[in-house]
């Protein structure tokens, strides 16, 4: 896991950060994010279930004294709850959501790596076949000879998300 921060560290830094996506595993499938998105990934720990969210919230964690949704990809994909294992992790980031900059976890299989993926490189998304509905799909980017779905965030993120999700986590832990 560190090993995977140090990258999206030195990531960051670099000035090719525009052309690098962090990759993991949801399903089965290979998936990416800009690395410019991920603020860090954890492992996974201790949720806290929140009565009456979506299916594909998995509930909430403490991220050093802020309240975090966490959305299960697997779950928001409709393949079914994440089955947790060692190498489940949650990965966290930014998005910009009703003019406001949210923070929200992403439960995955397994994080892979860092890599380049230049603009050229990346098609639009497939129209049928991808096991992930379309629009949650900003294109499909190839990493040698290996096809990546890049994901677009807003869309996948795009439902209703308390924005009060402090008061009705505590609130669930009374």
């Amino acid at each position: 896991m560190s090993n995977i921060n140090e990258q999206l560290a030195k990531a960051m830094e670099s000035d090719s950060a525009s052309h690098q996506y962090l990759t993991f595993q949801v399903h089965g499938q290979k998936l990416a994010v800009e690395i410019l998105r991920i603020k860090e990934i954890i492992e996974f720990g201790r949720i806290t279930v929140v009565p009456m969210m979506q299916q594909c919230i998995s509930g909430v964690i403490n991220l050093r004294g802020s309240v975090v949704p966490v959305v299960d990809l697997s779950a928001r994909f409709g393949q079914g709850k994440t089955e947790v294992n060692r190498r489940t992790c949650i990965v966290i980031l930014e998005s910009q959501m009703a003019e406001e900059t949210q923070v929200v976890g992403f439960m995955v299989d397994a994080v892979n790596a860092v890599v380049d993926i230049g603009a050229d490189s990346i098609s639009p998304p497939p129209q049928f076949g991808a096991g992930v509905r379309t629009d949650f799909l900003r294109g499909i980017g190839k990493v040698d000879e290996e096809f990546v779905l890049v994901l677009n965030v807003e869309r996948l993120l795009d439902f209703d998300i308390p924005s009060d999700l402090e008061e009705v986590a505590a609130a669930a832990v009374a």
